[in-house]
């Protein structure tokens, strides 16, 4: 039987906050024990494969909660991001047998009490840090993310054949399923996965990844970067989608009445033009948050990350709806410009037609 020596589970909660966070002063008004999170490195690396700006990492005390057989540690990690998002993240020590893993992934599948604890830190931080938070708010999305590392067992070291031997039971782990799996799930859920060398192994699938080997920081701290990115898609998807509503109904309403002042269509434009602005730069910081140039494992890592989170879809669906935005704005810009044509042409007509008519009553001369 397979036993797990020494272990963690990293369980992840996501969290968008405001449009930007500024990290110096949101760290000046933090008085909890916090530091810069950067990507640890036991392979050689350029110096500029790093987060810009850097996150901050706060690390809170707190009570275990409690999982069954498992309790989760006494210090809980809070990570903010510049552009916004924040997660909350949770220790739980590993050991004993491999299959009681299966029990742990029940017992955090939606777990309410971990959601709830995590929102509360969250809320807490937030009004901590609020002047330092652009557009402050907590949105209703959140991303859950479970990571297992397995850094020793009783078996070979050597991580292929252990993932060989146990990929049904893998499988189950990541999918929190009691009931074994077919062989077509089974391959599915196990399918994303990397190694770098004979002793590690990273398999990746939607709601959990199982990392076997020392060290492996990094590969998570690019897998936590990823769950956060998946949740400001998924956010600013569901933005945009609001936006686009609000602006086919503006550019509906002006279509359907010609009696509106021009000046009335210029609060429309300026808040569809606020929803644009603001989403691109949102986008834009989430995409470049994280530069991956110079270490090819850990971009390879991401790259199969992004793959599973589907993050390459939801870019280009959000690519689609910011230009389907701007031509809304567009039309709406071009028509509020027809109008205002349209108002100082009627202008200049009744003007001539004033001065016509003033010419031919008495007591009015011509100069």
């Amino acid at each position: 039987m397979l036993n797990v020596e020494k272990g963690n589970c990293c369980v992840v909660f996501a969290y968008d906050v405001g449009l930007g966070i500024n990290l110096d002063e949101a760290e000046r008004r933090i008085t909890a024990m916090k530091q810069r999170s950067r990507i640890q490195h036991k392979r050689r690396a350029p110096h500029y494969f790093e987060f810009r700006p850097v996150p901050l990492r706060v690390t809170q005390e707190a009570d275990p909660l409690d999982l069954g057989a498992h309790r989760s540690g006494a210090s809980v990690d809070v990570v903010l991001y510049d552009f916004g998002g924040v997660f909350v993240a949770y220790a739980i020590t590993l050991d004993g047998p491999f299959s009681r893993l299966l029990e742990l992934s029940e017992a955090l599948y939606e777990n309410a009490q971990f959601l709830a604890d995590s929102r509360r830190r969250v809320e807490l931080l937030l009004a901590a840090i609020e002047g330092a938070v652009e557009k402050p708010h907590i949105s209703g999305f959140v991303e859950d993310y479970v990571i297992y590392q397995v850094e020793a067992t009783s078996e070979s070291s050597d991580a292929d054949a252990v993932c060989a031997t146990h990929a049904g039971e893998i499988a189950q782990i990541l999918r929190s399923e009691r009931r074994p799996l077919s062989e077509q799930e089974v391959k599915d859920a196990t399918s994303v996965r990397i190694s770098f060398g004979a002793d590690d192994a990273t398999i990746i699938d939607w709601d959990a990844a199982l990392v076997f080997g020392r060290d492996m920081e990094d590969v998570r701290a690019v897998l936590e970067f990823a769950t956060v990115e998946l949740l400001e898609m998924r956010y600013l998807d569901h933005q945009l989608d609001k936006a686009l509503d609000q602006a086919y109904e503006a550019l509906s309403k002006r279509m359907e009445t010609r009696l509106r002042w021009p000046g009335s269509f210029e609060a429309d434009l300026r808040r569809i033009a606020r929803l644009q602005v603001d989403s691109a730069i949102l986008f834009e910081r989430v995409t470049n948050a994280l530069k991956l140039l110079g270490d090819q494992y850990l971009a390879r890592v991401y790259r199969l990350a992004s793959q599973r989170f589907h993050l390459a879809a939801w870019d280009a669906g959000i690519i689609r709806k910011l230009q389907t935005l701007d031509s809304i704005y567009g039309k709406m810009s071009d028509q509020a410009a027809a109008r205002r044509m349209e108002l100082l042409e009627w202008i200049i007509i009744i003007l001539i037609a004033v001065s016509i008519v003033i010419s031919f009553l008495p007591g009015f001369t011509g100069h």
